[in-house]
């Protein structure tokens, strides 16, 4: 790969939780329990499951990443929101103020989130070295191409720069099968 290449994944639909959300989803002295890591370092895929439920559908086994948040969040794509009956923000994860509101069912209790609800803008991971290296910052938005029988160009890529990320981008799957993307496909960073 050449200098301007990314890793472009996908994030299916996701709930981040609270220490006192746990607790209500799944009962007192509950904890997540990591199923496998993800790519960003510290970030897992958790065994917890919950339903979301929205005025129009529900859906079962949504995953909990971890580790525990400041804040519950629900990440779904624009297909999911239209089964739920929501209408979410498209949003970097954790602007959450004016969300979509959504109910989140666990084993042991429900919560119904007045806000919560995004649908994540596409962005990329890159550690400070990784971002010097591409000749991009914070917050910047960038282009991103992709190859193949579907190739096509996301616009308004927003670029997450911190220690401890590793290069790579994240779309979700309405994004993925749009562009005929699978496993870790890579994509050619376009400045603007």
């Amino acid at each position: 790969m050449d200098d301007r290449k990314i890793k472009i994944e996908g994030s299916a639909r996701h709930v981040h939780v609270t220490k006192e959300a746990l607790r209500t989803l799944f009962g007192e002295g509950s904890s997540l329990h990591n199923k496998r890591e993800l790519s960003q370092p510290g970030q897992s895929l958790c065994e917890e499951k919950v339903r979301l439920e929205g005025p129009r559908g529900c859906i079962d086994r949504v995953s909990i990443l971890g580790p525990e948040r400041p804040a519950t969040q629900v990440e779904v794509s624009l297909t999911d929101a239209r089964a739920l009956g929501i209408d979410p923000p498209i949003r970097e994860s954790g602007d959450i103020k004016g969300s979509a509101p959504i109910r989140i069912v666990g084993p042991a209790g429900t919560i119904d989130l007045a806000e919560g609800a995004i649908a994540a803008k596409r962005h990329i991971h890159l550690s400070p070295a990784e971002a010097a290296a591409f000749g991009v910052s914070d917050k910047q938005t960038v282009m991103v191409k992709t190859a193949g029988q579907r190739a096509l160009v996301f616009d308004e890529v927003v670029v997450r720069v911190s220690e401890g990320f590793v290069a790579s981008m994240h779309v979700d799957f309405d994004e993925m099968n749009a562009a005929g993307l699978s496993g870790d496909a890579p994509g050619e960073i376009m400045l603007q």
